[in-house]
C-alpha cells in the first residue's frame, strides 16, 4: 500500500444482515474522531437544533432577523400569543440564541450574535434550494 492508501479490514457479517462484508477504514475513523467536538459541545448543539424544531420559535427568530422587537410586536408578527412568545424567548435565552435589552419596563429581544443569523440564513437558503429542487423535479417529471 502507498502512504496515501488507507488500511481496510473486512470482517464477515452474520447471515441475514444487509451486507455480506463490513469494511472499516481505520485511518479515516481516527481522522474523524480526532476532529469530533467535545461531548458537551455536541450536546449544546443538539439543544439548539431541538429549539429550532418548533415552527413558532423559528418564526420568532426570523422576525428578529430585522432587529430587536418586544414581546407584543413579536406576538403580532408571528400570530402566537404573548405568553407563547414569552415562553419561547425564555427557552431561547438559555443557550444564548436570543438576548434581551431592558428599557424601563419594556424588554426588547434580538438575536444573540452573528452566528445565530448565519445559522438562520443558511437554513433558509437550504430550504429555498430544496424547494427549487422539488419544483424542478416536478417540471422535469
Amino acid at each position: 500500500m502507498t502512504g496515501t492508501a488507507r488500511a481496510r479490514q473486512a470482517t464477515p457479517r452474520r447471515a441475514g444482515s444487509d451486507c455480506a462484508v463490513r469494511v472499516v477504514d481505520a485511518d479515516r475513523v481516527e481522522e474523524v474522531r480526532a476532529r469530533m467536538p467535545a461531548e458537551s459541545d455536541v450536546n449544546d448543539l443538539a439543544v439548539i437544533f431541538g429549539l429550532l424544531s418548533d415552527p413558532g420559535r423559528v418564526r420568532i427568530l426570523i422576525a428578529l432577523l430585522d432587529g430587536e422587537m418586544c414581546v407584543c410586536d413579536l406576538a403580532a408578527t408571528t400570530g402566537l400569543s404573548e405568553s407563547g412568545v414569552s415562553h419561547a424567548l425564555r427557552l431561547l435565552r438559555g443557550p444564548r440564541v436570543v438576548q434581551v435589552r431592558r428599557a424601563g419596563r419594556m424588554a426588547y429581544y434580538s438575536l444573540a450574535d452573528s452566528h445565530v443569523r448565519m445559522l438562520l440564513d443558511l437554513g433558509l437558503t437550504h430550504v429555498g434550494h430544496a424547494g427549487q429542487d422539488r419544483l424542478q423535479a416536478v417540471s422535469n417529471g
